[in-house]
Formats: C-alpha cells, sequence, structure tokens
C-alpha cells in the first residue's frame, strides 16, 4: 500500500462517522423529544374523531398484516409498528396522519420513532 493509499485511507476512517456517533446523535435527539413534548403530545381518543377529523386524516394500522386482515379502521393502510421508518415515503407530510393498534403500545413506539426523524403530523389514537 502506498503512503498516498494510506492518508486516503486514514482520512476516510477520521471523516466517515461511526456507529456510536450515530447512536450518540439518534440517542440526543430522542432526549430532547423527550424533555420538550407536552405529556399528552401525538395523542387523540376516540371522542374528538368527529365526522370531519375522519375523513380528513389518514389512519395507519400498526399492527401486523395478520390482525390486520382480521378487521380495521374502514380505509385505514397497514405499516406494521417495525416497518414505519423504512416505509416512511408512504405516511403523508401534508396531513395528520393518527396510528392505531389494539391497545397503544405499537402505535406509540411508531409514533416516537417518527416524531424523533422529524414528522410532526402523528398521533396515536388512545382507547
Amino acid at each position: 500500500m502506498t503512503t498516498c493509499h494510506r492518508l486516503l485511507l486514514l482520512l476516510l476512517l477520521l471523516v466517515t462517522p461511526t456507529s456510536a456517533t450515530a447512536e450518540n446523535a439518534a440517542v440526543k435527539a430522542m432526549q430532547e423529544y423527550m424533555e420538550f413534548a407536552p405529556y399528552e403530545a401525538g395523542i387523540i381518543v376516540p371522542q374528538q374523531l368527529a365526522t370531519d377529523v375522519f375523513e380528513s386524516v389518514v389512519f395507519i394500522d400498526t399492527r401486523d398484516a395478520g390482525q390486520f386482515a382480521k378487521g380495521t379502521i374502514p380505509g385505514a393502510r397497514n405499516i406494521e409498528w417495525r416497518e414505519v421508518l423504512t416505509r416512511i415515503g408512504e405516511i403523508p407530510k401534508d396531513k395528520k396522519v393518527i396510528l392505531f393498534c389494539n391497545t397503544g403500545g405499537l402505535s406509540a413506539k411508531a409514533a416516537f420513532a417518527l416524531r424523533v426523524a422529524g414528522r410532526d403530523n402523528v398521533l396515536v389514537l388512545q382507547t
């Protein structure tokens, strides 16, 4: 390996972010969100779903495909909670998005991930 190649390799190692750096950035983003989000941030309850609200939002069922197939909110899309970041392009930015599951646990995880990713238009349907 020539000196030039060694210097190039060293330079690449110095400027390429490590996984620890990426993890620290993610942890920092999550912590910032948790410190400033109000307790009830990102929650909607069924009583708030008047007809006009119901028709103006996108519902995303965060359960798996088998549970989704057994029944869901009419018109809801199925994006399993583990897939929200890899399928973020399918989640609208220009309207409210309501995530739901059976208990709120999976949809809360999905909403948290989306909020850390910069989406402030997501809500969790709390029953």
